[in-house]
């Protein structure tokens, strides 16, 4: 039996989500090939022959282009029974089982997988025969293999860390949890995972980042939604990969609100080799914070700053700057604020324009405010439409994201990006221009490390 599972994009990263389920269906006797379609082509050839076709969509922009994928696999006359899986499946279930495909799992879906292929062995075949009997979404808790990346393109082809010299570090890619605990309102995970995170071994864990180790990784991007959900789980962990691989990096995304409960920890990070800290702080105007409910205020993200600092962690905030509550002088607010904390080379360029993004399921469709701004669902989009109250801001947005895109393109940096930001933002306030706090003591780009594919969507 044979199967293809295909990853259309995943933040310029080796797709764990092919690499993982490969294991469970390898185990099983099944050919499996691995197609990163951010990397190569179609394999054609491979997905007529194919039995099942699984395409992962663990994000938005991902799903977005296995719609298009999905429409393509029908002018080929697909014959093979259809999958796809990951967070934003469950999530589009309706429009997916449209295009063409035959089974939807969410959540934990690699025992899903493989009961979709025992399935097939016993007859079930093709687009339309089957009746998924698996779960949409599974919270099941599984012991999980180490993942099977044969395959996959080497990870010198995926994003790689620049260092503050200059250099470039290979990355690797791993999960040691899934889901999380808390229920932001504007999160794709809460519909799916409903407060719930579940842990992935500790030494499946280990043993996944050393076959990477061993394929040339310098550092380690743990894809956690939050790796402070599971604190022991978490130390224990980084400890124990320092101790094997003193000179290995990594980076981990920790909510403002577990960054000051464990503060305790935060040295522990620094002392096995963290690089820095991702936080999806979202916003500085408490009212947005408590809509969104994400558990912080904008002086708890003031005090995780100079925590940071103080521990000797580079924090990497990252926004939804532009949401139907903020103003043009709540944007401006937001821009003088990381002025003033010295964040401007933190904050990778394109979080300055991001667009709120209300996928199906989310937890904000539960506000009459957001239920009266809201059109119906965009299937083109995969989100509800929404417009500011004020144009003016709607306009703004796009021309930040059109300015952002084609200074980043020029090569341009994050400061310069930004006092470019800065000084629009000044004429559409049409106000006499403030100038912005002195920056000269603040860290320039070059002392922070980064990720040369800075997206979070």
């Amino acid at each position: 039996m044979k199967a293809v599972l295909i990853s259309t994009y995943e933040l310029g990263r080796q797709p764990f989500g092919l690499a993982s389920p490969a294991a469970w269906l390898r185990g099983e006797g099944i050919e499996v090939t691995c197609c990163d379609l951010s990397q190569v082509k179609l394999d054609e050839k491979a997905v007529r022959e194919a039995d099942l076709v699984a395409i992962y969509v663990p994000m938005h922009t991902a799903t977005r282009i296995a719609v298009g994928l999905l429409k393509k696999l029908k002018e080929l006359d697909v014959q093979a029974h259809v999958c796809a899986y990951g967070l934003y499946a469950p999530l589009n279930a309706d429009l997916l089982k449209n295009l063409g495909v035959d089974t939807i799992l969410g959540g934990e879906f690699e025992e899903g997988l493989l009961s979709v292929v025992r399935n097939l062995r016993g007859g079930e075949k093709g687009t339309g025969v089957h009746t998924q009997t698996q779960p949409l979404i599974s919270l099941q808790r599984l012991k999980f293999l180490v993942p099977d990346r044969t395959g996959l393109p080497v990870l010198d082809r995926y994003a790689g860390l620049i260092m503050p010299d200059g250099t470039r570090r290979t990355v690797g890619y791993t999960e040691a949890t899934r889901g999380c605990k808390h229920l932001c309102r504007h999160c794709p995970i809460v519909p799916v995972y409903n407060g719930q995170f579940r842990v992935v071994q500790r030494d499946v864990v280990l043993e996944d980042i050393r076959r990477q180790v061993a394929q040339g990784a310098q550092h380690v991007t743990f894809g956690d939604p939050d790796f402070f959900n599971g604190i022991k789980h978490a130390v224990d962990l980084v400890r124990s990969l320092h101790q094997e691989f003193p000179n290995l990096t990594y980076d981990v995304t920790i909510k403002v609100e577990h960054l000051l409960k464990h503060a305790e920890h935060l040295a522990s990070l620094r002392e096995t080799g963290c690089a820095f800290v991702i936080s999806a702080v979202e916003a500085v105007d408490d009212n947005i914070l408590e809509i969104f409910d994400k558990g912080h205020t904008r002086a708890d993200f003031i005090r995780v700053v100079a925590l940071c600092r103080e521990t000797g962690l580079a924090l990497v905030p990252t926004f939804v700057a532009f949401t139907p509550w903020i103003t043009l002088e709540g944007y401006e607010d937001l821009l003088e604020t990381l002025a003033e904390l010295d964040l401007v080379d933190h904050v990778p360029s394109i979080q300055l324009a991001i667009r709120l993004l209300i996928p199906a399921g989310s937890r904000l469709l539960e506000l009459r405010d957001v239920r009266e701004i809201t059109g119906p669902f965009d299937e083109t989009a995969l989100s509800y439409r929404w417009k500011h109250p004020d144009p003016r801001v709607d306009a703004l947005q796009c021309r930040i994201e059109a300015l952002v895109q084609k200074a980043q393109a020029a090569g341009a940096d994050r400061r310069f990006i930004f006092h470019q930001v800065w000084k629009l933002v000044q004429d559409v306030l049409d106000h006499q221009a403030k100038l912005l706090p002195d920056m000269v003591g603040c860290a320039q780009r070059a002392t922070i490390p980064y990720l040369n594919e800075p997206w979070y969507c």
